[in-house]
């Protein structure tokens, strides 16, 4: 289990004596007509941790993050009046042992289903033996891979895609920014999705890219490809990833120095764990990050975001209560939160019992239309569609000011919509 600090844990008590007073966490008791499970045999979830590898300093903090939604789940309840048990198991961040982890969680250690992974060659490597299994695969990844077609055991409840954050932003970086980019991006499936869907979005808006730089995620050392960034570029577009990413800021920054350089869009990707005070990247300042949930609390905060930071022992600069070096993943974390709620919601939905009705908890996820801002559901409203298995909300643009980010720009779910390619609910199970 995930250390927990003296200053998390006393926060996290503070929400938990709130719920028992009634009044923190609205959690209902199932769908109308639903009858709670006489068993008090827990319920079991897995979950395919990136404990290891390059998407470790993620694994770390989903892990951390989903320990607080369950001890927030069962203490209004559970599932269906079930306790709730998760099962962590590391992949390594590597596909293949993706693959291993599932059919471990799901057979050996009888899990009714699985969530949890973020690293998109993972979620491509194991979704195909999700199928075969017939057990849900609840991942929280932000590649467009389950929308564009996986199968139907495959779903992504509770982060937007990458197809959708871009073209919600690609008007604004167009207006604000510029229109000839240089992207900068990881060499994998991720990456392959921001370099198609922005290059057509950026077109859209009557820009171009004009130079595309892919980089091994494992790399550690960036001055070789930077000298390719041409010199019309106007936005140098970067999401980087892996345990190299300061590096790789920190040298973006010596190869331009104290000289003219284009504008910065950057994914929070590249700094994601990382303080954007650390020594090195006082360039940064003025320039611009997308962030799925603002890692600094902002002025007009809800009050579900003070809730969620408390739960789960982040302060208001997104660092962890009580040591202000260990910086969150803030804007990815918050998925496996929500994941965790939808889940209980479908499976309460089903009238869960047991692995028999698999089939029927992914069917009620299909269902859902809409998740309101709430406890459960911190980052904003969402909209999901059942036919792509694909939810959407909100998007932020923050500027680096003073060493921290302020939300500029929030996008509107609509914005972010695009054509259904698949519908998943014609398809056999």
């Amino acid at each position: 289990m995930a250390k927990i600090s003296i200053g998390r844990a006393v926060a996290r008590r503070e929400v938990l004596k709130g719920i028992g007073a009634g009044g923190a966490l609205a959690l209902t008791g199932g769908s109308p007509g639903y009858v709670q499970a006489q068993s008090s045999e827990p319920i079991r979830l897995g979950f395919q941790l990136h404990r290891t590898g390059i998407g470790a300093a993620y694994g770390r903090w989903y892990q951390r993050t989903t320990e607080a939604a369950l001890e927030v789940l069962n203490a209004a309840g559970g599932i269906g009046g079930r306790p709730v048990e998760v099962i962590f198991e590391d992949d390594g961040t590597d596909p293949k042992r993706g693959s291993e982890v599932f059919e471990k969680l799901a057979v050996q250690r009888k899990c009714d289903l699985v969530f949890g992974a973020l690293f998109s060659h993972v979620v491509v490597g194991t979704a195909p033996r999700a199928a075969e299994l017939r057990v849900p695969y609840i991942v929280c990844s932000e590649g467009h891979h389950v929308a564009a077609g996986l199968n139907r055991w495959t779903v992504q409840p509770g982060i937007t895609d990458v197809k959708s954050q871009v073209i919600s932003m690609a008007p604004w970086v167009a207006s604000n920014l510029g229109k000839k980019v240089t992207m900068i991006y990881p060499d994998y499936a991720f990456g392959y999705d921001h370099r198609d869907f922005f290059s057509e979005a950026i077109k859209a808006q009557g820009g171009e890219v004009v130079e595309l730089i892919p980089i091994p995620p494992t790399e550690t050392s960036f001055t070789r490809y930077l000298p390719r960034i041409p010199a019309e570029t106007e936005v140098i577009y970067h999401v980087m990833v892996g345990p190299a990413v300061l590096t790789f800021v920190k040298e973006l920054g010596e190869f331009y120095g104290s000289g003219d350089h284009p504008e910065i869009f950057g994914f929070i990707d590249s700094l994601e764990a990382v303080s954007t005070e650390s020594p090195g990247l006082e360039f940064l300042e003025g320039s611009h990050f997308w962030e799925g949930m603002p890692r600094y609390r902002q002025p007009d905060a809800t009050p579900f975001d003070a809730f969620y930071r408390a739960a789960v022992g982040v302060d208001d600069s997104g660092a962890a209560t009580g040591d202000p070096k260990d910086i969150s993943t803030y804007s990815h974390m918050f998925s496996c939160w929500e994941s965790l709620f939808v889940i209980k919601q479908a499976m309460e939905a089903a009238a869960y019992k047991g692995p028999d009705d698999r089939q029927a908890v992914v069917e009620a996820m299909e269902a859902m239309t809409t998740f309101a801002a709430s406890n459960e559901h911190p980052q904003g409203d969402k909209r999901f569609n059942g036919k792509t298995h694909q939810v959407f909300g909100p998007q932020y643009i923050s500027k680096v000011a003073g060493g921290k980010l302020d939300v500029v720009h929030q996008t509107s779910i609509e914005d972010g919509l695009y054509p259904d390619q698949v519908d998943y609910t014609t398809m056999p199970f």
